[in-house]
């Protein structure tokens, strides 16, 4: 099954689910504000990106900039960072069996349709 992690304020977001709503093809939708990802759901989730955890930070946002930019971190209180602050996370990120991605340019979705 397709999931897409969601932020549906997002615009880049929303376009990546037109792209699946446009695919035809069934698929699950986790509003990941609203359904704080845990920290294993956050290890799985940068495995199938096949990233380091700081790759799927936000690093633009006002939390990242305040509280965490310019400190050492390792990649579990990265995770840390994320799980208490879902804002920092990347979107949209869907996965489709094996394979995932980070949906920036949205078009990148099609690619593992």
């Amino acid at each position: 099954m397709i999931k897409i992690y969601h932020n549906p304020h997002c615009s880049k977001s929303r376009q990546g689910l037109a792209i699946l709503e446009d695919s035809k093809k069934e698929f699950e939708v986790i509003k990941y504000l609203d359904h704080t990802l845990s920290e294993e759901e956050l290890n799985e989730l940068i495995k199938f990106l096949n990233i380091s955890p700081i790759d799927l930070v936000r690093k633009n946002e006002k939390i990242w900039k305040e509280n965490y930019k310019g400190k050492e971190l390792s990649d579990k209180e990265i995770i840390i960072a994320m799980v208490e602050n879902p804002k920092l996370i990347e979107r949209p990120i869907v996965i489709n069996n094996n394979k995932a991605v980070i949906g920036r340019p949205p078009e990148k979705i099609a690619a593992i349709l």
